[in-house]
């Protein structure tokens, strides 16, 4: 199973080489795995649930991307919580502790090198999020499941993967 963000210039297939059938694939803005709720995400949940319960996939890896527009919104969040659109910005707020801990640990960092180490943080925070799931858990205890954090620069062309 593979979460990736809708960024047409990541396209999993085509940076992973897979052939139809050989990964189940869930794209949305910024790549973002929500926490378990079983009605605030149930398109999700439901997406993870049958990967796991039903297809018995063995991984699940989550790849974060250079130049993220998702993430570039994330860190961009006006500190009042207002907001300017219906979902996006709810919908990266996901996120939110990947951008706290890039603004605490990185402030001195230009804001495009923030940007960059919050594309690789918020991959941990969905991995995290993944360890809500009860079948995830279930299958990570069992063995029979392995999480993979991954972060593509189309850039350098460089791909890189981290266990949690």
């Amino acid at each position: 199973m593979v979460f990736a963000c809708a960024d047409s210039r990541v396209c999993p297939s085509v940076v992973l080489n897979f052939q139809p059938g050989e990964a189940f694939t869930i794209r949305n803005i910024a790549n973002m795995v929500p926490p378990y709720d079983q009605v605030k995400y149930a398109g999700v949940g439901s997406a993870i649930e049958y990967a796991v319960i039903h297809l018995k996939v063995q991984n699940i890896l989550v790849i974060g991307h250079s130049r993220c527009g998702g993430i570039k919104g994330l860190m961009s969040l006006k500190e009042d919580g207002s907001t300017s659109t219906a979902f996006i910005e709810d919908w990266v707020k996901i996120g939110l502790p990947a951008m706290k801990k890039v603004k605490a640990d990185h402030s001195h960092l230009p804001f495009d090198e923030q940007c960059t180490k919050c594309e690789k943080e918020a991959v941990n925070v969905s991995l995290a999020n993944l360890k809500t799931y009860p079948f995830v858990t279930e299958g990570l205890e069992k063995k029979s499941l392995k999480l993979i954090g991954a972060h593509y620069d189309f850039v350098t062309g460089s791909f890189e993967t981290w266990d949690p």
